[in-house]
């Protein structure tokens, strides 16, 4: 992995996967693709295997390739593990463009298969282009824009005079191409341009990184447009005890609350109000209490199903919020240990999450100190169906 705590930028994490894992599922999605190998370093096997470990089913990724010192000699490395598939077209990806759309990746596809011996994605200079000379930053010439294009990637090949350009620059020691385009160029191959698209980006910055994780985020608040908000409520009655079970925790008191489970009044509304965001019932209906299965369960249970029905609709959790309706005990010292147990038990951050306490002022049966109620707001994000 190179010098200590040094991550290349391909392992780094970007929305709960590593970025070549992204950038390997942007290609696989293309079904004309048919053999897929990863150019690597020689010391980053155990982070290529974390990498590709959700990914490893797919039967067109063969065995890592050790790449070079440059990128130039990486290509050529990859392009000869191939060479015994003999494929007649590649195309050559950067690892650290996670958002290269499948409609890029078939217009490149598309201009190989009408003929053209190399293309690539690239999208035309729409800035002004100043050259700079000096350590003064000094403006030596404005570069005209007309008939520049910003080159991307995937780009595409005939697969032999690929290869064979590569070796013939490695024969002859021509180091300094920055694509392989460059490289095609150089002996005679014609390339073309197809369009690209902006949104394409390279991560090669803390900053490009920093956008690449908003983007992330923006892409899956608008996958899931179907925001839902549901209502729950629960009540128990006190018995002869030593403790009550809420939000998770036991608190010491003089009594407990009595039901069929554990009788976690603040879960139970939690549940409730997710099982309503769902439009799937409530907890009576997944947990009856006439099912001798459920006496004493801890209530945990039951919130975990209510979440896990959430995941399984490929869903998230926005926000839980929890009112507890008591004159005893005390709820604010517990506040805080509450939060992070119901976060634990949901998956979500402990922000996610907010817990309230109240009193009846002494009216009604919560007044009377004969048990505690509860109420709670879910908030959840589903895909539009």
């Amino acid at each position: 992995m190179g010098a200590a705590g040094f991550v290349p930028k391909q392992y780094l994490p970007l929305g709960g996967q590593l970025i070549l894992a992204r950038s390997f599922e942007a290609l696989a999605k293309s079904d004309r693709i048919s053999t897929i190998a990863v150019v690597i370093h020689r010391d980053d096997d155990d982070a290529y295997r974390q990498a590709i470990a959700d990914l490893s089913h797919d039967e067109r990724l063969v065995p890592p390739v050790p790449g070079g010192a440059t990128r130039q000699e990486s290509v050529r490395a990859g392009l000869e593990a191939l060479s015994d598939h003999k494929p007649d077209f590649v195309l050559v990806h950067d690892g650290v463009r996670p958002f290269v759309s499948p409609a890029t990746v078939e217009r490149v596809i598309d201009a190989l298969l009408e003929g053209n011996d190399a293309t690539l994605a690239a999208t035309p200079i729409v800035d002004t282009l100043k050259r700079v000379e000096g350590e003064n930053g000094r403006v030596t010439a404005t570069v005209p824009r007309e008939a520049l294009w910003a080159a991307q990637t995937p780009q595409g090949f005939r697969f032999a005079p690929l290869l064979a350009a590569h070796r013939k620059a490695a024969s002859e020691g021509e180091t300094a191409f920055t694509d392989d385009a460059a490289v095609a160029e150089w002996t005679g191959m014609e390339v073309c341009v197809v369009e690209g698209e902006k949104t394409n980006t390279k991560i090669t910055t803390a900053e490009n990184l920093k956008m690449a994780e908003a983007r992330v985020l923006l892409d899956e608040l608008a996958s899931l447009a179907d925001i839902r908000m549901g209502q729950g409520y629960d009540v128990h009655a006190f018995a002869d005890g030593d403790h009550v079970v809420l939000g998770g925790i036991e608190i010491p008191h003089d009594r407990r609350l009595s039901g069929h489970s554990d009788a976690d009044v603040a879960l139970h509304a939690i549940t409730d109000a997710i099982f309503a965001a769902l439009a799937e019932g409530d907890i009576g209906f997944h947990f009856p209490p006439t099912d001798p299965q459920w006496k004493g369960a801890a209530s945990d249970i039951f919130l975990r199903k209510a979440v896990n029905r959430v995941l399984e609709r490929g869903g998230i959790i926005g926000h839980l919020d929890l009112t507890i309706v008591c004159e005893a005990p005390k709820i604010g010292p517990h506040r805080d240990a509450m939060r992070a147990r119901i976060a634990e038990i949901c998956g979500i951050e402990i922000g996610r999450v907010a817990v309230k306490a109240t009193t009846s002022e002494r009216l009604g049966f919560t007044g009377r100190r004969e048990g505690i109620a509860a109420l709670a707001g879910a908030t959840v994000r589903l895909p539009l169906a």
